[in-house]
């Protein structure tokens, strides 16, 4: 009996920290959209186009209710995050979504198709492009203040959803892909930082990206 109770503790210790990550900010800092089931995701995978490897210096112009922020894509330290987010910016994805989630002296979230719609607010956070895909972590991945990582839950389930640091978030290295960094527009995104936020960390004033240009 006392191993199937310890068994049982286990798995329910590693399934719930697969989805969740959190820190001594009270958990403000979780990063959890929606996951499809394994199945699921393999064939989604399995069905959808990985764009062509990048060879050229990229970078993604965010066009805002708040300003416009340009951001330098590190297409050669993680070139399969940078295609995924050139695909989706290129085909519109992002154009008409919010900033969802803003923690001021943490980051700012988005990417959530589901944030086009008012009408599904309470489920903001969990939309994503239907696959999943794997983290491209290397030894110099660093959240620090003005990059740009993806948001996950839990290892190797990246999909469409992002956060930019507003300040460096070293313990964050490990766990979350870093793919680009704002190279001019800063204040843009502190401006944004530092929006009124509501229950869940949603902003009073909606910020919402008009429009993604990849250069």
């Amino acid at each position: 009996m006392n191993r199937v109770f310890i068994s049982l503790t286990i798995v329910v210790l590693v399934v719930g920290g697969y989805f969740f990550f959190t820190h001594n900010k009270g958990g403000q800092d979780s990063f959890a959209p929606f996951v499809l089931d394994q199945e699921q995701a393999t064939a989604a995978v399995e069905n959808s186009e990985i764009p062509t490897q990048i060879s050229k210096p990229m970078r993604a112009i965010f066009e805002t209710n708040k300003g416009k922020f340009e951001i330098e894509l590190f297409a050669e330290a993680t070139p399969n995050t940078v295609n995924n987010f050139v695909k989706l910016a290129e085909s519109g994805f992002y154009n008409g979504t919010r900033f969802h989630r803003v923690i001021k002296g943490f980051m700012i979230q988005g990417g959530d198709p589901l944030s086009k719609d008012l009408s599904m607010q309470e489920r903001w956070g969990t939309g994503g492009p239907g696959y999943k895909f794997a983290d491209e972590i290397s030894n110099n991945n660093q959240n620090i203040a003005g990059t740009i990582s993806m948001a996950n839950a839990g290892p190797d389930t990246n999909g469409s959803q992002f956060f930019i640091n507003t300040v460096d978030n070293s313990y964050l290295d490990s766990k979350h892909t870093v793919f680009g960094k704002v190279i001019s527009g800063i204040d843009v995104v502190q401006k944004i930082e530092n929006v009124p936020t509501a229950e869940a960390n949603r902003p009073v004033d909606e910020v919402v990206v008009q429009k993604v240009t990849i250069q």
